[in-house]
């Protein structure tokens, strides 16, 4: 039996990074990028290398890095996009330039202010431009699902002849749904010249919940490239969910008849597991695919049925997306053998003098700890490995504080590598070391959120700190994790410092986002 292939576009460095608070500096997005390719999608989109230095600097690091998958940047279709995204993708192995434009009248009127036939120009324009770059072009219209039928089919028909190959049908503002978003496909394969030379894309937003539905009904009609992020994150309600619509297609095959994705599903919850730690927002418990109850059962009815037969309740099994039944994986004896073994299990490719500074973390975390999770050794190189660029790091800290006395912390930070110390007293110990860490940053930034959660049971868990600092309307989320919740608090706030100084590079707020 032949199968047709759905190829995964992944996104979650660009447009998933644009959730508030979700951006990643460069170490942590080449960490993510080794991880997608893993993986196996079969595009990632890098970044938006006009928006800033920033996002140039990632898509070519991440372009130079990987040499098996598509990397792809974005583009509007001005031709200094085009221009700035070529460059960017200079040293890939295999480019894509993804250029878009706006075809909806809402978006001609009042963002664009273009008629409909200088959008036509300007398409025809920007693809055969990109085409000069690269064989591998992308066109997107934009708000496509708020456009007329018959446009679309014009618009599209243009950026076929003049070179795409291919052509994505966003959902930009989630406003579709799956019968009328099938409908729109079926109406794009039978009226636009030619569609059999084209891949026809997907792209959908979950703002009425039915982004998943939406792709899947697509692909149904035709569609054979679904662009989607790792746990579904994004701007306002997020993206497509790159897991959940995977294993629909694996576990459904009844309904997704002969077809297939070239995805390694044992490496979805380390994928999962990576991103969640990187960007320090955790994933809801009863999410689907990765959520920690996606395979647990209270009900005894359900417990009965699952012990007599896995398939009384389980459609899938948690091996299959790479959630090992085991979670005590390590101890203090262990050797680096062992050590390397799970962070490559868990998504993290350590080596040299990376590796090193993991390995002397574990050992001194399993000292304190008589059994070592995953999630404790995820903790460990997320902190030391792929936060080592930053320009503040956090020394030593010492507290006083009691039911008399008043909270003073002691902190010493390393700034550009040159050590600073300073006291300062608080409302509370953390209270007190924010300050002085604030002080020693000269941050006026606001403190929004502060979360404490365990990341794993017993008494000697480590404590994991999320909090959410906001600049100058810009929202980062800092984390951090030990033994010590005052010292993991302390990690989080620097960590958050050290987001809002990469952001800063970043895209100016208010600058147009994408699709």
């Amino acid at each position: 039996m032949s199968f047709e292939t759905v190829r995964i576009f992944d996104t979650t460095l660009r447009d998933g990074e644009q959730s508030p608070g979700c951006s990643m500096n460069l170490s942590e997005k080449l960490s993510l990028a080794r991880q997608l390719e893993k993986l196996g999608v079969d595009v990632i989109e890098a970044g938006f290398p006009i928006a800033s230095e920033g996002d140039f600097e990632s898509v070519s690091r991440v372009a130079e890095d990987l040499r098996e998958t598509t990397i792809c940047g974005l583009a509007r279709t001005g031709a200094a996009d085009i221009e700035r995204c070529a460059a960017a993708l200079e040293r890939a192995a295999k480019p894509r330039i993804h250029t878009f434009i706006a075809t909806s009248d809402i978006h001609l009127e009042h963002k664009l202010r273009m008629g409909r036939e200088r959008v036509l120009e300007e398409v025809d324009r920007a693809v055969r431009q990109a085409r000069g770059y690269c064989d591998d072009v992308e066109f997107s219209a934009e708000d496509a699902t708020r456009s007329d039928w018959d446009y679309l089919v014009q618009v599209f028909q243009a950026a076929l002849e003049a070179g795409a190959s291919t052509l994505n049908v966003p959902d930009t503002v989630g406003y579709t749904t799956p019968d009328e978003y099938g409908a729109l496909i079926r109406h794009l394969r039978k009226n636009i010249r030619g569609i059999e030379r084209t891949v026809l894309s997907v792209h959908c937003h979950d703002d009425l919940g039915l982004s998943v539905a939406n792709s899947l009904a697509a692909v149904r009609a035709g569609a054979r490239q679904v662009e989607c992020t790792v746990n579904g994150i994004g701007e306002r309600a997020g993206n497509t969910s790159l897991e959940e619509v995977v294993m629909a297609i694996k576990t459904r095959p009844d309904v997704f008849a002969n077809l297939e994705t070239r995805v390694r599903t044992h490496e979805i919850y380390p994928a999962s597991r990576l991103l969640s730690s990187i960007i320090g927002i955790p994933v809801q418990p009863n999410k689907a695919i990765v959520g920690a109850n996606a395979f647990a059962h209270e009900a005894g009815i359900h417990q009965d049925g699952v012990l007599k037969h896995k398939l009384t309740y389980e459609i899938m099994t948690p091996e299959s997306i790479g959630k090992t039944a085991s979670e005590l994986v390590l101890g203090k004896h262990s050797g680096r053998h062992a050590f390397a073994d799970r962070l490559s299990e868990l998504g993290f490719e350590l080596t040299g003098e990376a590796f090193e500074t993991a390995f002397r973390r574990f050992k001194g975390l399993a000292d304190k700890k008589k059994t070592i999770f995953n999630e404790d050794i995820e903790a460990i190189a997320t902190d030391t490995v792929i936060r080592t660029d930053e320009p503040y790091h956090l020394e030593n800290l010492s507290v006083v504080t009691g039911t008399t006395a008043t909270p003073t912390a002691t902190v010493e930070l390393a700034i550009d590598g040159e050590s600073r110390t300073t006291s300062a007293e608080g409302d509370g110990p953390v209270d007190a070391v924010f300050k002085a860490i604030a002080e020693l940053a000269g941050s006026k930034s606001e403190l929004v959120r502060y979360q404490v959660n365990a990341i794993t049971g017993g008494m000697d868990a480590q404590g994991e700190v999320a909090v959410t600092l906001s600049e100058g309307g810009r929202r980062v989320i800092g984390q951090g994790a030990h033994t010590d919740i005052i010292v993991a608090s302390a990690k989080a706030y620097v960590h958050g410092l050290n987001k809002l100084q990469w952001h800063k590079r970043r895209r100016p707020v208010g600058e147009p986002k994408g699709i």
